[in-house]
């Protein structure tokens, strides 16, 4: 078997990994083993020479694609469950005291045990904004007085 058989078949083996990834990466080995089986076709005996080439190319493409791919596939991460919380305002239902661990908030129509992100206590009917969700508590700040108690 010569060697331009041998980085095809690497070639191949490193395609069915990116096919089984997700992560784009290795793909570019894929290209540099290409790359290296091109090498091999015109110096078939110097496997110092492929080898490097394989190695170089590689990092290059990484170095230099992988940034422009990053850039062009959105990661957008949408929030879910209690995490979609985070940042809505809700009404103090019980007096919240952090240093007694009691307090309520209503956000959503759903009722939540809260602490206060400061010794702060909070009054009930203060409106409140979600700054954490810790646990089964919600983190909150005070921002103003509410005009109707929920």
């Amino acid at each position: 078997m010569s060697m331009w058989q041998i980085w095809l078949i690497i070639s191949g083996l490193f395609f069915i990994g990116e096919i089984i990834t997700v992560g784009f990466l290795v793909f570019w080995l894929s290209i540099g083993s290409l790359i290296a089986m091109v090498v091999s076709i015109f110096a078939p005996d110097a496997i110092i020479l492929q080898t490097s080439i394989f190695v170089i190319s590689s990092a290059l493409l990484i170095l230099f694609t992988k940034p422009l791919v990053d850039k062009y596939i959105t990661r957008k991460t949408v929030p879910t469950n209690v995490n979609t919380l985070i940042g809505k305002k809700g009404i103090v239902l019980a007096d919240i005291n952090s240093l007694e661990a009691t307090g309520q908030v209503k956000v959503n129509g759903e009722t939540w045990s809260a602490k206060a992100e400061t010794e702060e206590i909070i009054e009930k009917g203060t409106e409140v904004e979600i700054l954490q969700v810790d646990g089964v508590k919600l983190l909150v700040k005070s921002c103003k007085i509410a005009s109707q108690i929920i």
